[in-house]
C-alpha cells in the first residue's frame, strides 16, 4: 500500500534556470512531478545532475523557484535537507567514517546511544552488511559500498530519496540490487540514470536535453523519445 505521504508528495520547478560561471546549465525548466518513482534520463551534460542537486539545495537556481514537498528549496533549505536523502554516484564521496557501523551511526547523531546501536545493527543486517560492521569501509566491494551509502540515507527515513546515477559503477547483479531497493521504498524516489531498464521500471520519466525538459510521462514513451533523439 502506498503511504499518504508518498501519494501526496510533489516536486515542482517554476521557470528555473541555472548558470555556472555564466554558462547556462538549466534553461527555464517548469515541471511538476508527483509520481512515487521518477526516472531522470538524458545525455551527459543535459542537466540531469544539476536538476537532482536542486532538490536538496546543493545547487541554487539562478532564477525561478524549486518546491520540494511544499517547501522552497532556498528559503527552507535546512528543512528540505532534513527531508531529502541524496545518494551520490561514487559511494566513496559519501562514506565518511572508518567503518560501516560508524558511518551509519553518524547519520543518527543526536539519538540515544542505545537506540543508535540497535538501529545500526538492524540496518546492517537488513542490507547484507551485518558481518562487515567493524571492518574498514575502504575494504568493502563496490556493491557493498553503494549499499552502505544508500543505507546511510535510508536509516534517516527521508521523505524523498534522490539518487544520482547510483548504479553506474556497479556490475549487473549489484546494479539490480540497488535498483530493487530504491524502487521498493515508501519515500518518493528520483533516480538519475543511464540504465534504461531501471528507468522503465519507474512510474514516470523525465527527459532532459540541452538543459531543458523535452519530455515527461510514461517511461516507455519517454525512453523511446530519447532513443530516437540519439539515433
Amino acid at each position: 500500500m502506498v503511504s499518504t505521504q508518498r501519494a501526496q508528495a510533489t516536486i515542482a520547478l517554476d521557470r528555473v534556470s541555472v548558470q555556472f560561471d555564466g554558462r547556462p546549465v538549466l534553461r527555464d525548466v517548469t515541471v511538476e512531478l508527483s509520481a512515487p518513482t521518477i526516472a531522470v534520463i538524458g545525455a551527459n551534460g543535459s542537466g540531469k545532475s544539476t536538476f537532482a542537486r536542486l532538490l536538496n539545495g546543493l545547487v541554487a537556481p539562478s532564477s525561478g523557484t524549486v518546491s520540494v514537498h511544499g517547501r522552497d528549496s532556498m528559503r527552507d533549505r535546512a528543512a528540505v535537507r532534513r527531508q531529502v536523502g541524496f545518494v551520490f554516484t561514487n559511494p566513496d564521496a559519501q562514506i565518511l567514517m572508518p567503518t560501516p557501523a560508524e558511518d551509519l551511526a553518524l547519520s543518527l547523531r543526536g539519538r540515544s546511544p542505545f537506540d543508535t546501536a540497535a538501529l545500526v545493527r538492524a540496518t546492517l543486517e537488513a542490507h547484507g552488511l551485518g558481518d562487515h560492521a567493524d571492518v574498514p569501509a575502504s575494504s568493502l566491494s563496490g556493491g557493498q559500498k553503494q549499499m552502505l551509502a544508500l543505507a546511510s540515507v535510508l536509516i534517516t527515513e527521508p521523505a524523498l530519496i534522490v539518487a544520482d546515477e547510483p548504479t553506474t559503477l556497479l556490475d549487473l547483479r549489484n546494479a539490480r540490487r540497488i535498483g530493487d531497493l530504491l524502487l521498493a521504498q515508501q519515500a518518493q524516489v528520483v533516480v538519475v540514470t543511464h540504465d534504461l531498464e531501471l528507468a522503465a521500471r519507474c512510474a514516470t520519466a523525465v527527459l532532459f536535453d540541452d538543459g531543458r525538459v523535452s519530455a515527461t510521462g510514461e517511461p516507455a514513451i519517454v525512453i523511446d523519445a530519447y532513443r530516437r533523439a540519439c539515433a
